[in-house]
């Protein structure tokens, strides 16, 4: 863990600034050239990503500020506060906030809102994946205490001080678990891209993959602020990501409805 970069005079680089920064910026070129090979003008995708860039940047913070309402009612200057500034806020609220402006953005261009999807499909896993390596980096969104042999001890009291992080207590290592899935899922989504059957089959394949990887790993999480719902048991997240595995599926079967041709009806018998 390596909260700070560096300093440059009086000012501190942060380490989870610059790999997120470096996630969009990757993701950005990659969706640019995903769109050549979907057969879309690179530089309206190029435009779109930008301006989704920056609107998911807003829901992510705003969907922090709502996860944990009370506190920040509590303390109103918190919300303006350097902490909540650098923050990267929450995932989810970031993927909503892009999506809705996806869909305004592909109405107003006259564009297919899947074919969009595709191209920016594997570009988002990349992008995550670099920017969960901030969010260890940082020591934020840290799981839950673990005695397996591969639990991660912080112990940076910078981490502590800034994100709350558990120092000297073995944990789970999930930003490094959804790191790790995300690329995968790049490098799934790019071997998918070559063989794609159906206009919206990228978008779906990651709805289903990260869908099923973040479900999974809210059990392991032990940050506050995720919404908990039934007493702990479940998580917001989880249900977001039942509805993306949800929604993903769906995909899949309409295509396969819509390719399998019509039985052919018996003779009538006499």
């Amino acid at each position: 863990m390596h909260p700070v970069l560096f300093h440059l005079g009086s000012l501190t680089v942060y380490t989870y600034g610059v790999l997120v920064a470096t996630g969009v910026i990757v993701g950005l070129f990659t969706a640019r050239w995903q769109a050549r090979k979907i057969g879309l003008d690179p530089d309206r995708i190029w435009n779109l990503g930008i301006y989704m860039v920056l609107v998911a940047l807003l829901g992510s913070k705003l969907w922090m500020l709502l996860s944990d309402w009370s506190y920040y009612m509590q303390n109103p200057r918190e919300i303006f506060s350097f902490a909540t500034l650098q923050s990267g806020g929450v995932f989810y609220g970031g993927m909503v906030g892009g999506l809705l402006f996806i869909i305004l953005y592909v109405l107003w261009q006259k564009l297919r809102f899947l074919a969009v999807a595709d191209a920016f499909s594997a570009p988002l896993a990349l992008g995550h994946s670099i920017g969960r390596l901030g969010c260890f980096s940082a020591g934020c969104c840290w799981g839950k205490p673990t005695t397996l042999p591969w639990g991660i001890t912080f112990t940076n009291p910078l981490a502590a001080q800034l994100v709350g992080t558990p120092l000297n207590v073995p944990l789970q290592p999930t930003q490094l678990m959804e790191a790790a899935a995300e690329f995968l899922n790049f490098l799934f989504l790019v071997w998918l891209g070559t063989r794609r059957k159906f206009t919206g089959e990228l978008f779906a394949a990651w709805l289903i993959l990260y869908g099923i990887e973040r479900g999974s790993l809210e059990f392991i999480r032990g940050d506050p602020g995720r919404t908990l719902m039934f007493n702990g048991a479940v998580s917001l997240m989880q249900f977001v990501s039942l509805g993306m595995i949800m929604f993903g599926t769906w995909l899949f079967l309409k295509h396969k409805s819509e390719t399998t041709p019509a039985a052919i009806p018996e003779p009538a018998r006499r």
